[in-house]
């Protein structure tokens, strides 16, 4: 396409193309640069680790770090394994539970009509605004007045409700046309046969969206493993991992160093793999 002689979105580099790398590159490279010293940080020996003034890239890489953690690991009266499949199960069972719900709220709030519909979708952007720190004691009162403490439901139940994940879904779902419902709905289709077989599929992207939301907040989470539970076997791998920096005087930041990449790397290939659907979201939910 050809406006005026100037090339609008050419498949081939164009000369027009050179302002916009001018601008993107050293944007992409300021963006890149956590995950550069991250992957380097891990794979620093100990001289590098505390040399003054920091640097930023590794001179020497080594395998120390990950040696030094796993004997730590080996030594634990709870082996390393046990951390890995509770977080394993605990996130699997938020991002499945979370997606469910916040799918079918979603459509609720989007396609169908009852009383106090916004007013719930205000109080759900409300709870955008409240950071994890703020609902530390309210949650925590909440999981002691349940009964659930040092439990695994203290675990999966406090992050199923994402509220950004429901937005996002919801903002996609406003997107799909209700003459689609209502001709389904001549076909005598009910209202979970067009979650099931209309909604859902046409809000992959969403939904995936959401997936590596929850995904990270579970993934990552500390809080559960360090508040609400007592038992160490049902401790999750990042709670184990946020352990390590105490761990001597001079190892335990190398450890806590290569622990922050392997809980960091799961993050990244997941977005890696589904960043299309993350654009796309992000798209339709701004076009409103």
């Amino acid at each position: 396409m050809a406006i005026s002689g100037i090339k609008v979105n050419p498949t081939k580099f164009n000369k027009n193309q050179i302002p916009l790398y001018l601008y993107l590159v050293p944007l992409a490279v300021v963006m890149g640069a956590p995950i550069i010293y991250i992957i380097g940080h891990a794979f620093k020996p100990m001289d590098e680790l505390y040399a003054f003034p920091p640097k930023f890239f590794v001179s020497h890489p080594s395998l120390i770090n990950f040696q030094n953690l796993a004997q730590t690991a080996a030594g634990s009266s709870v082996p390393i394994s046990r951390y890995i499949f509770n977080s394993l199960v605990v996130t699997v069972a938020v991002v499945v539970l979370s997606i469910l719900i916040s799918t079918m709220a979603g459509f609720a709030l989007s396609k169908m009509n009852f009383k106090m519909k916004n007013t719930i979708m205000e109080i759900n952007n409300v709870a955008l605004m409240f950071v994890a720190t703020a609902v530390v004691i309210p949650r925590y009162l909440t999981i002691s007045f349940t009964g659930i403490l040092d439990t695994w439901f203290a675990h999966i139940l406090p992050l199923i409700a994402m509220p950004v994940c429901l937005f996002l879904i919801k903002q996609f779902m406003d997107g799909i046309p209700n003459s689609l419902i209502e001709a389904a709905q001549l076909e005598g289709a009910g209202s979970f046969t067009i979650y099931r077989k209309i909604i859902l599929p046409m809000v992959k992207p969403a939904i995936a969206t959401g997936a590596i939301l929850a995904f990270q907040a579970v993934w990552n989470n500390v809080e559960t493993s360090n508040l609400f539970t007592s038992t160490e076997s049902i401790r999750t791998l990042a709670f184990y991992m946020n352990t390590l920096s105490g761990v001597g005087t001079v190892q335990g930041q190398g450890m806590a160093a290569a622990a922050a990449l392997i809980m960091f790397l799961p993050n990244l290939l997941l977005f890696i793999i589904m960043q299309s659907n993350v654009m796309n979201t992000m798209a339709h939910s701004g076009l409103k």
